[in-house]
């Protein structure tokens, strides 16, 4: 397919008011000093949290305010760029929005300046897996290419060094999309809505509105890659103006991407074309299937020939702290998937596996029910360790259904222990917390880490 991109914007000269400095903020402070723009850069963090982040921002002209944000003034701000972990709710965020300022995430600044065309991915699990794994085809097939996004690495200082032949493939979240404005997908990947984050959406309905905002800008020569199996994401399909491929784990489908006699078939154009036996597929789990398919039909509209894709999905490991193996001691198998922040996420993690489980859950809760997660803990799990903030609510939710196999911890180390202790030779410990980590750790990676350090250190 034709992938030109769009001419970038000039911002010389403008106030802009960068919100919160994370990677994301830091990065788009960086560029927008670079592209000319007068930055004023605040955080909720003291001068003294901040640390050396003041003093580098003032070397490159760049003013910071730290511990709070500045009142936004029409007369002294031309644009709001926000990190995406801010809600929209805070002051200066609606301050912006009342008065008619542009209110703009990093990913849409990237998009701005970006001479490359992007491809999306979103959905509430598997974001990050199907990404790596699509931008590890495009490596393979030799297409000039970049990852990044809510993957983990600011896209806006990335694309400034693109020409057009590139093709940026960018993990998108909820939070990013509510603060786009002309960001354009020429593919994206719907790969399944189910409950999450509605601490910050406050209800299901406008989830799904801020996943469906991926499609909003797509033109009919575009693409949009739908889960068909999922119902909440196969309705988008009637705010697609793009050309809709539905991709089925459970279904053969007329037209799309599906499992059929254990292999995995492209049919796009009347012609079953197999890709690759499911059996050879290194990354375990079905939902892990679902993501090959949606990587399977991103690899396919962009050109890649069958035994490329094949190729990599044959030897692709997967993404650490999902599904990640840790090691093998005493007949126990310890897996880290600290990146299951949600109950479906840890669902699909539990039926990974067919071996007794021993699973650690819990940390701080995103506005989730934990009725499907305790069948599913009732159905799969031979002993529950919980730890962190939402472990009486998970308790709760799991003594309902008449299991009592549980312990109780306090730290994260007591909680790992707890699990080598109960472990039998042929059980797998299962790190799933079904929950953010922001209640013991700064991110869900820390908290992987922390595991693979305890399980070596056992």
């Amino acid at each position: 397919m034709d992938l030109s991109g769009d001419t970038f914007m000039d911002l010389y000269g403008k106030k802009v008011l960068v919100i919160g400095l994370g990677k994301s903020g830091l990065a788009a402070s960086r560029v927008l000093r670079e592209k000319g723009a007068s930055v004023t850069a605040c955080d909720i963090r003291t001068a003294e949290e901040l640390g050396s982040v003041v003093k580098r921002m003032g070397n490159r002209g760049i003013e910071v305010v730290a511990g709070g944000y500045p009142p936004v003034k029409k007369d002294n701000t031309d644009l709001v760029v926000t990190s995406p972990g801010i809600p929209r709710t805070v002051l200066p965020l609606v301050e912006a929005e009342q008065q008619g300022i542009p209110v703009w995430g990093e990913l849409e600044l990237a998009y701005r300046f970006s001479p490359a065309p992007f491809i999306g991915i979103t959905g509430t699990n598997g974001k990050t897996t199907t990404t790596a794994l699509v931008g590890e085809i495009l490596k393979y097939a030799r297409f000039p290419s970049i990852v990044g996004g809510n993957i983990g690495l600011p896209l806006v200082e990335e694309v400034v060094r693109l020409n057009a032949d590139y093709v940026v493939v960018a993990e998108v979240s909820s939070f990013q999309l509510e603060s786009i404005d002309k960001f354009r997908t020429r593919i994206a990947a719907v790969l399944n809505i189910t409950p999450d984050h509605l601490d910050r959406h406050y209800s299901m309905e406008r989830y799904v509105d801020a996943k469906a905002r991926i499609l909003e800008n797509q033109q009919p020569e575009d693409y949009v890659i739908l889960n068909y199996d999922d119902m909440l994401t196969r309705m988008l399909a009637t705010q697609a103006k793009a050309q809709v491929i539905y991709f089925s784990r459970q279904q053969q489908l007329n037209k799309g991407v599906y499992v059929k006699n254990g292999e995995v078939i492209v049919n796009l154009a009347n012609q079953e074309i197999p890709i690759i036996p499911v059996a050879d597929i290194l990354i375990p789990g079905a939902h892990n299937l679902e993501n090959v398919l949606a990587a399977v039909a991103c690899a396919w509209v962009l050109g890649v020939c069958p035994e490329y894709i094949a190729r990599v999905l044959r030897e692709f490991p997967g993404v650490p702290h999902r599904l990640e193996f840790v090691r093998e001691l005493e007949g126990v198998q310890y897996i880290n998937d600290s990146k299951g922040t949600n109950p479906d996420a840890a669902i699909k993690a539990l039926d990974a596996y067919p071996n007794p489980l021993i699973l650690i859950a819990g940390g701080k809760n995103k506005g989730s029910d934990f009725t499907e997660f305790a069948a599913k803990i009732k159905e799969r799990v031979r002993c529950l360790i919980l730890v962190g903030q939402a472990a009486t609510d998970i308790r709760e939710a799991v003594e309902n259904t008449g299991f009592r196999e549980i312990c109780q911890t306090i730290t994260f180390k007591e909680a790992v222990l707890t699990a080598h202790r109960l472990a039998r030779p042929g059980d797998v410990v299962l790190l799933s917390p079904a929950c953010a980590s922001w209640d013991m750790f700064n991110s869900y990676e820390e908290r992987g880490d922390l595991f693979k350090k305890l399980v070596h250190s056992l």
